[in-house]
């Protein structure tokens, strides 16, 4: 049987879907063939979804003839999750942005899966709640990949990840059945679907509207910026602040290359000279705001830690958070390509592991910038690079490989937040039993057993990876 072609799925969707949202033109269709990952593979056709009604039609079609389908929001990712198989039907919700419905009172909304992370706390701003997953990419990531990976971010500390904060799901499975999963009552009848689908990567079926916990603006805030002689310093804080019983809202780490190329876009008045600063905030009532500020003081005092800078108004602070989440995009200060990682360790071996990441790109002839969730041991680690140098790519790969070996080796996972996608696929055995990884596809054909649904990620299968490939060695990352 000869494998069906885009012009043939194309017709098939533009007779079930209205046809000007059903693009495969070549220039149109490269446009979807990649994430903000260094992977890419070629898709088929395109389809914008503006409905539920639309995104089953492209499941049913997919079905019909029998080709790999996937979801895509933002394409913000960075483990390959929305990198299309060879001829897949890339279904956009991007279109799909409407808040459907808002409570208040009982602190939960439904959303369109392509509503923006940040879009959502803005529009329901004045009622005093915001939804606590707050990722980089919160201005452009969407609400549907944030359940696609169970995102995170820097106030996951106290908050949660996006598990935490999804009550149900209305799906399009696999097969193109529509189901609920979950429910907005606390404890919903029947096994725990909703938890398995939040984190399955596209692999269960596509989330067409999701019903959200939202959380109490906090009554009060404060955010301080400390300054160390090295990592190893702000990580031995970091354990002295955990350990005395205070969970602040957010504990990020910067080192000294990351500040300076902050501060060279930013200017914010970071300390460039130091070896690594950690940016803390604590909320909640004033009273509570204050004693934990005030005891944070007499912790870092006792590790003679040499400046606590507080930021003094609103502006400052968001400035100080611009800084932290913008520090993706200020490598470009340094060089034009990075590639990053995100294993989480023990934060009682985060400052050995950030010294093995320092002697293994060192060794590689990598710069490495190191931004990440110190108190939770969520690693960041940036490879910066360019990418038009020979042979550059296969050592930032080879460097990437060892430091995800050594932070496993140290009783640490592949990630955190980020998922594992093409990227870490293939090193899922350095963490899970033959017999965990069988559970697991167990699992996904419970749902999919055709495996049309975002083919070739996160379980490891050499038969089936030869359909995409990494950016070739001179491209643009």
């Amino acid at each position: 049987m000869t494998s069906p072609t885009s012009s043939a799925v194309a017709d098939a969707l533009r007779r079930r879907i209205r046809p000007d949202l059903v693009r495969s033109g070549s220039t149109e269709v490269r446009l979807y063939r990649r994430d903000a990952s260094n992977m890419q593979g070629d898709a088929g056709v395109v389809v914008f979804a503006e409905s539920t009604a639309d995104v089953q039609a492209a499941v049913q079609v997919a079905n019909e003839f029998g080709v790999p389908f996937l979801a895509r929001g933002s394409g913000t990712g960075l483990a390959g999750g929305a990198v299309p198989p060879d001829g897949a039907i890339v279904i956009s919700t991007t279109k799909m942005n409407a808040v459907v419905s808002v409570d208040a009172v009982n602190r939960q909304a439904w959303v369109e899966p392509g509503v923006l992370n940040l879009d959502l706390s803005r529009q329901i701003a004045h009622l005093g709640v915001h939804f606590a997953p707050d990722p980089s990419s919160q201005q452009t990531c969407s609400i549907g990949g944030n359940v696609a990976n169970n995102s995170g971010g820097p106030h996951c500390l106290a908050d949660g990840v996006t598990s935490a904060h999804i009550l149900a799901l209305e799906v399009v499975l696999p097969d193109g059945s529509i189901t609920t999963l979950g429910g907005e009552d606390p404890e919903p009848d029947g096994l725990d679907l909703r938890g398995a689908f939040v984190g399955s990567e596209g692999m269960f079926g596509v989330a067409t509207k999701i019903c959200v916990r939202l959380m109490q603006n906090h009554p009060d805030v404060a955010t301080m910026l400390m300054e160390f002689d090295s990592v190893a310093e702000g990580a031995q804080l970091v354990s002295d602040i955990i350990a005395d019983g205070i969970v602040p809202a957010a504990v990020e780490m910067m080192d000294q290359l990351c500040l300076v190329a902050v501060e060279k876009w930013l200017h914010a008045g970071l300390p460039i000279h130091a070896a690594a600063a950690l940016l803390i905030e604590c909320v909640g009532p004033e009273a509570q705001v204050a004693a934990e500020v005030e005891r944070i003081r007499e912790l870092a005092e006792a590790r003679q830690v040499a400046n606590v800078r507080i930021a003094g108004d609103d502006v400052e602070r968001e400035l100080l958070w611009k800084g932290r989440k913008g520090a993706f995009g200020a490598v470009a200060q340094i060089k034009p390509n990075y590639y990053l990682h995100d294993t989480v360790v023990p934060r009682a071996r985060l400052a050995e592991v950030i010294e093995k990441v320092y002697e293994i790109t060192s060794r590689h002839g990598i710069d490495v910038i190191n931004v990440f969730h110190a108190g939770d041991g969520n690693l960041h680690p940036l490879l910066v690079y360019d990418a038009r140098e020979p042979g550059m790519v296969e050592k930032v790969h080879e460097a990437g490989r060892e430091i995800v070996g050594f932070s496993v080796a140290v009783g640490g996972v592949l990630s955190g937040e980020h998922g594992i996608g093409l990227e870490k696929r293939d090193l899922m055995p350095l963490m899970f039993s033959e017999i965990d990884l069988a559970a697991q596809e167990a699992l996904r054909l419970a749902f999919d057993p055709k495996l049309l649904a975002n083919p070739n990620k996160v379980l490891p299968n050499p038969a089936t990876c030869g359909d995409l490939h990494a950016v070739p060695e001179g491209a643009w990352i």
